[in-house]
């Protein structure tokens, strides 16, 4: 190739007809290609003979090595005991993955059985110069929101224990299901059962523009399925054998966890951006007691996370139901499962398959759909923990809506010493007297009701009543709650019956102390401050600006009236982007000063806008910013990742025909044309056009970098160019039509 450039250069100065505008154009088709060789075998081993432990599907979803997974194959745990991560890639299409690098864990939600790893070292232990890392081929997230009922998906993996080439499934959307904080589309249920169990678990679902919309998810190994597969002689004894390691694999797939939920993972990843809270211990997942569901219901819709009303049937043309239920003693190792029947037939539409819990310890549940019809009949819910029966309701969906008491959901408040309602209704400050108040229609005197109190999980108090006339049929009802010595912090539950029967129920956080009518002062005095160490934190003075960089950002806060076990969240962005979040149980003392959250990342903070928000309950209670270097990222940091993708066919001006073997070099932004000298840190990228004269670039371009371009071959006309640059507005992939002249 090389021999063509000498010639190429004499030329440059005449050669200015380059027909490359880079303007994004609609796809022809899926890169079907592109995106099984961006899918990878992982296999979890232990490092001192690299024997398998557990195996999965992955994709890579940034050309730097960043791979997106599955956490319960990739993540220690009872089943998974391996410490290293082996990533095999497929080097021909048809032909298995060959082992090609090792992998590290860089972010991780186990309850959500999410993980991006990074390739970090040879297959060999080598390590891996990220800057002289091959360019690697990439998928793009696509908003899983988007994705519809009935849409056709393809699911991409590996279906045996790394035996078999990557398959393509197609599937089809039939359902999406909802639980706390899935804005309606915690799961998407598709109808593909894959051949081979669990092992395409971590792997993709694709739309048809090929964008990435779902993770593939199986119960965790050997938690609920009882396959597994022997794949080597760990015994070594000759023979693969039962006297071999088999290696657990997980339950079907009929569920994907939609790829919105990664977006907040990889970004942090993408940015090499770290929080560490300093002050307060890592978390560490423990439940006292063995796992247990509780006391379910059913709810025709959920208002702020809690049920609407309660309801004992629905009429026919029902097209929404929450199954509520308490939850106790579960981590995010648990596995739990919803069956359903409908007249004593299983209905696949509304069942969930064994799940990695996403919750916390214990507390108030949901799980349920909307906007998808329930045909008449009576059905059963089934809740299974780690594969047993743990609780079940029976409800009757059919006949015409009857005239009953309708109830609204519960809001709170907490009145002062003066009588004022404080608070926003579900976490409240401490005070004297809590209130609950629900609108309620069609009620009739007479009717028999019970409110009952509830301070972590034990009743508190209990008013029996009748209702009276007085009251009316419609209107706004409170109740309220005085204990001896005030409302201390800690979470409060009251149900309220009627005619015996469960009929509206609530809960509510106190926290705090009375700081206005809306908020309580829980998180107080928040700022950056300016410090090198966690040491200097607390005698270091406030910062909000950051002119000439930081390698790291500190900062403290004052709390006051948390109660032990409390789940708050602490989230970051950047420039309004979310890079990191999470929610766990408080675990520092009720009160105190200066606790300390570190972020950093290797070598110095990207510039821009650092926001942090403190939240309990999805309220947010405090927050704070500040501006590193010039206050906002490079264009391209938070784009699509890997930025936008270039590829397109160089022709025959006369004749149209595809021309094969064309060089396309593509030269750093750092350096022009009339720089290029075929030195290697000058060349950003480099493709041959196949035989049919189409090419892609294997890395991304960055919006807004002036590249350059050559392009040469025997017989034809060479033709260079600068200053081409990928505007903001334009889409990936971009597509070019590029003509040659004949020398």
């Amino acid at each position: 190739m090389t021999r063509f450039f000498p010639r190429l250069f004499w030329l440059l100065p005449v050669c200015l007809g380059l027909v490359l505008a880079l303007r994004a154009q609609e796809s022809a088709g899926v890169d079907l290609e592109r995106i099984e060789r961006a899918t990878v075998y992982i296999m979890q081993a232990r490092s001192e003979n690299l024997t398998i432990t557990c195996i999965g599907s992955g994709t890579i979803v940034r050309y730097d090595g960043l791979i997106l997974t599955n956490a319960h194959h990739t993540v220690q745990s009872e089943s998974c005991t391996g410490d290293t991560l082996i990533i095999a890639m497929t080097i021909n299409l048809e032909e298995p993955p060959v082992p090609k690098y090792r992998a590290e864990i860089i972010q991780a939600d186990i309850g959500l059985d999410l993980a991006l790893l990074r390739i970090t070292r040879e297959f060999d232990g080598r390590p891996v110069d990220a800057a002289s890392l091959p360019v690697l081929p990439f998928v793009e997230l696509a908003d899983s929101s988007a994705v519809t009922l009935d849409e056709t998906l393809t699911l991409v993996g590996y279906p045996a224990a790394g035996n078999d080439p990557v398959l393509l499934a197609p599937s089809v959307v039939t359902g999406f299901m909802d639980e706390p904080g899935g804005n309606g589309r915690a799961w998407m249920k598709v109808n593909t059962l894959i051949p081979a169990p669990g092992v395409m678990s971590g792997g993709g679902a694709y739309n048809r523009a090929g964008q990435l919309v779902g993770i593939p998810s199986a119960a965790p190994a050997g938690v609920v399925s009882s396959e597994c597969l022997l794949l080597e002689d760990t015994s070594s004894d000759g023979f693969i054998n039962s006297n071999d390691t088999c290696v657990p694999v997980g339950d079907f797939i009929s569920v994907l966890r939609p790829s919105n939920y990664a977006r907040t993972l990889i970004r942090g990843a993408a940015l090499g951006l770290t929080v560490q809270p300093i002050t307060a211990p890592a978390f560490q997942a423990s439940a006292e007691g063995a796992p247990a569901f509780s006391r379910p219901f059913i709810a025709p819709a959920v208002v702020d996370g809690l049920p609407s009303t309660v309801i004992g049937s629905a009429p026919a043309g029902t097209d929404s139901l929450y199954l509520f239920f308490d939850y106790a003693g579960m981590t995010p190792n648990t596995v739990y499962e919803l069956r359903v029947t409908v007249d004593g037939v299983p209905n696949r539409v509304f069942d969930l398959p064994p799940v990695r819990w996403s919750g916390g310890e214990r507390g108030l549940w949901y799980i349920g759909v909307t906007g998808q019809p329930f045909p008449n009949g009576v059905y059963e819910y089934r809740l299974f923990i780690n594969g047993t029966v743990a609780t079940s309701l029976t409800i009757v969906v059919g006949g015409a809506a009857t005239v009953q008491p309708i109830f609204s959901n519960i809001v709170f408040g907490v009145l002062d010493d003066a009588g004022n309602l404080q608070g926003n209704g579900y976490v409240l400050p401490a005070g004297p007297i809590a209130t609950a108040r629900f609108v309620y229609q069609n009620m009739q005197p007479g009717i028999p009701w019970t409110a009952i109190w509830y301070y972590e999980g034990l009743e508190i108090a209990r008013v029996t009543d009748v209702w009276r006339e007085d009251f009316g049929p419609s209107g706004t009802y409170p109740v309220n709650i005085e204990p001896p010595g005030g409302l201390v912090p800690g979470r409060y539950r009251v149900d309220i019956g009627m005619n015996g029967l469960l009929s509206l129920t609530g809960n509510f956080i106190i926290a705090g102390a009375q700081r206005g009518v809306a908020l309580p002062g829980v998180f107080n005095s928040i700022e950056f401050v300016r410090a090198t160490t966690p040491r200097e934190v607390t005698d270091a003075s406030p910062a909000s600006n950051y002119p000439d960089g930081a390698e790291a950002l500190f900062l403290r806060f004052d709390w006051e009236l948390i109660g032990r076990g409390i789940p708050w969240t602490l989230r970051w962005r950047i420039d309004d982007e979310i890079f990191y979040e999470q929610t766990v149980p408080w675990n520092s003392p009720e009160s105190g000063a200066d606790f300390i959250v570190q972020v950093d990342a290797p070598g110095r903070l990207p510039d821009g806008t650092y926001t942090v928000e403190l939240l309990i309950r999805d309220i947010l209670l405090a927050t704070t910013e500040a501006t590193v270097g010039i206050g906002q990222l490079a264009i391209d940091e938070l784009a699509q990742p890997g930025g936008a993708q270039l590829r397109g066919q160089i022709i025959d001006a006369e004749t149209g025909r595809g021309l094969e073997g064309v060089t396309f070099v593509l030269i750093s932004d750092q350096f022009s044309v009339g720089d290029f000298t075929w030195l290697q840190e000058q060349i950003y990228a480099l493709a041959i056009t196949d035989r049919n004269g189409f090419f892609e670039i294997d890395r991304p371009l960055r919006i807004g970098a002036p590249y350059s371009a050559i392009i040469a071959t025997d017989g034809y006309l060479p033709v260079a160019a600068d200053g081409l640059e990928v505007a903001p507005e334009d889409t990936s992939p971009i597509d070019l039509l590029i003509p040659l002249t004949r020398d």
